[in-house]
């Protein structure tokens, strides 16, 4: 019997190796970065987040998700190049990373109405990996919201968030549960404000 830990990539380096590695390369890679919160907090606490909620709440034991789960914003928003991370940690590890990553060409809205366009269409990895996303950055929205987010878009970030996780119903039931009740009690929370 195979235990997670014996687990091998191609170039022979373990899973825990791996995940380590994965860890260390975005938090190099965000270093700079800050949350958009009050406190605004290391940038790299909401990658380890997702990665801890898709092994945590969903019982994702898969490497590669979790591996992308750990990068999945440094395409989007640091230095690192898609090439860099297939170079580091290969080529599904990168399409996956790309599956997740928003075209920060173009504006914002945009941006987000594709977001919700293309999630029926992702594979269930990145659908995994998105569900882990809506869940930290819900929870975040509403236990400690971007500076300057008043009420009102804070309910419009909650009802965006239910869009883009309808498209990704069928990836992880855990995962769709957590989500799920967690905007429900968020709305409530919210109505009470």
């Amino acid at each position: 019997m195979t235990r997670e830990r014996d687990v091998m990539d191609d170039s022979g380096e373990n899973s825990l190796a791996l995940l380590l590695r994965a860890a260390a390369f975005s938090a190099e890679q965000h270093r700079p970065q800050r949350r958009k919160n009050v406190e605004e907090s290391p940038y790299i606490n909401h990658p380890i987040q997702v990665a801890h909620v898709l092994a945590s709440t969903g019982g994702i034991t898969d490497v590669l998700t979790l591996v992308a789960a750990l990068l999945h914003d440094t395409i989007e928003d640091t230095p690192a190049s898609g090439g860099d991370l297939e170079r580091e940690f290969g080529a599904p590890v990168r399409s996956l990373v790309d599956e997740v990553t928003d075209d920060k060409t173009l504006e914002k809205a945009k941006r987000k109405e594709l977001q919700i366009l293309h999630a029926p269409s992702l594979s269930t990895r990145a659908k995994q990996i998105k569900l882990g996303d809506r869940i930290c950055n819900v929870r975040d929205v509403l236990a400690d919201p971007p500076a300057g987010w008043d009420l009102q878009r804070r309910v419009e970030y909650l009802s965006w968030s239910t869009a883009v996780a309808e498209g990704c119903r069928g990836a992880n039931e855990a995962l769709e549960r957590c989500l799920d009740k967690l905007l429900v009690e968020g709305r409530e929370a919210l109505v009470e404000e």
